[in-house]
């Protein structure tokens, strides 16, 4: 079906991030993905390119546009050449929009530069062992001394937290009984604090060149002037911009499928059993006639809701709904995919195999499939 979500602006981009990804990323992503991360320099490269920057204000170097789309065509292109951009994504779709809107401008003038230059990396470091989705149970502490914090805790599960310049901490500076979710405070730990260190790399089965540590705070003295917002407010804050970290899931989801429907189709083509091409048996058309059509049908939610988000007017509950269904559709279909290659499927060496692993996360992260549900049912009275 025709898509009218873009506009010629973002045509205009798509081609630029398109030939980016081509000449700069695919010819070294396997390199990337054996060393588990993304270089430096990657980020410093979209930064030229004013990718880093789009969203930030022109007078830190910007390009002062709030426009989500911009980001869907990244997500888009990369899925499309069979790649993905890691930590670029999780830092311009879930992190940014958190300095964005509650960065003073102090805190603009010393980090907006380096961010939209790609030369300041982030994190945000909220998981803890023992809490998984249960942000009110955040046991890291801060404790007010004077003009810093004192901070203590560890958390797991964080990404891009090997190379990051920035890392925003969710941590516990006052406790209620009564109201588990108040207390919480954003600070901002910088590389090199002392008492701030990094644990192990963990070992995902995929997205294998996104880096993924644990993060410990022990005794770390973070200046109040490095808080995001006003003290015990982390959680209202969290909470507003969870329907565009979801969103930013259901889009990998729906382009990512979409890429493994076209490099299953290419090699049914090609690949021939009994003589025959796999692609003419009635069984491979029947498979792929539905995963095209799962396609179509989570492509016109999500494109309805990316409007949505634009406006400003995507509730929670709805965000909810397109990552729940996106993410289920992507476990059905990519793994349906997976089956056409027969045991070839099963070899890292084709996309296939690599879109697989990667697809298993996204029914976890950002809140799993089951808390997708228990959002959908409240918001049904239920």
């Amino acid at each position: 079906m025709r898509r009218d979500l873009f506009t010629a602006d973002h045509e205009s981009f798509r081609h630029l991030v398109r030939d980016f990804v081509s000449r700069e990323v695919v010819p070294h992503y396997e390199e990337w993905e054996r060393a588990g991360r993304l270089p430096r320099g990657v980020f410093e490269q979209l930064g030229e390119l004013g990718v880093m920057g789009l969203a930030l204000p022109e007078e830190y170097g910007g390009a002062g546009v709030d426009d989500y789309r911009y980001n869907v065509v990244l997500q888009e292109e990369a899925a499309r050449a069979l790649v993905t951009l890691g930590t670029v994504r999780t830092q311009l779709d879930v992190i940014l929009p958190y300095f964005l809107t509650y960065a003073n401008k102090e805190q603009r003038a010393r980090w907006f530069p380096g961010l939209a230059a790609g030369k300041l990396l982030t994190a945000i470091a909220m998981t803890e062992p023992g809490t998984g989705s249960d942000l009110a149970g955040i046991r890291t502490t801060a404790v007010r001394d004077g003009d810093h914090y004192v901070l203590n805790g560890a958390k797991t599960f964080i990404t891009g937290g090997l190379l990051a310049d920035l890392v925003i901490v969710v941590a516990r500076t006052a406790s209620d009984p009564d109201n588990r979710r108040a207390g919480l405070t954003l600070l901002v730990v910088e590389d090199g604090m002392p008492g701030f260190s990094r644990g192990r790399e963990l070992d995902k089965i995929g997205i294998r060149v996104q880096d993924t540590v644990e993060l410990a705070f022990d005794d770390v003295r973070v200046p109040v002037a490095n808080r995001l917002g006003e003290e015990g407010e982390a959680f209202s804050y969290l909470g507003r911009n969870l329907p565009q970290e979801r969103m930013t899931v259901a889009v990998g989801s729906v382009a990512q499928t979409r890429a493994a429907l076209e490099t299953t189709l290419a090699y049914v083509k090609d690949r021939k059993v009994f003589g025959s091409s796999v692609s003419s048996f009635q069984n491979t058309k029947f498979e792929l006639a539905a995963v095209a059509t799962e396609i179509e049908a989570a492509q016109t939610m999500l494109d309805r809701a990316v409007l949505e988000l634009v406006e400003g007017r995507l509730s929670g509950a709805d965000a909810a709904k397109v990552k729940l269904f996106c993410t289920e559709m992507q476990g059905r279909c990519v793994d349906r995919c997976l089956q056409l290659f027969g045991g070839y499927g099963y070899i890292r060496e084709y996309p296939i195999a690599r879109l697989y692993a990667d697809a298993r996360i996204t029914r976890i992260y950002a809140g799993t499939s089951e808390v997708m549900k228990v959002i959908v049912a409240k918001s049904l009275g239920l």
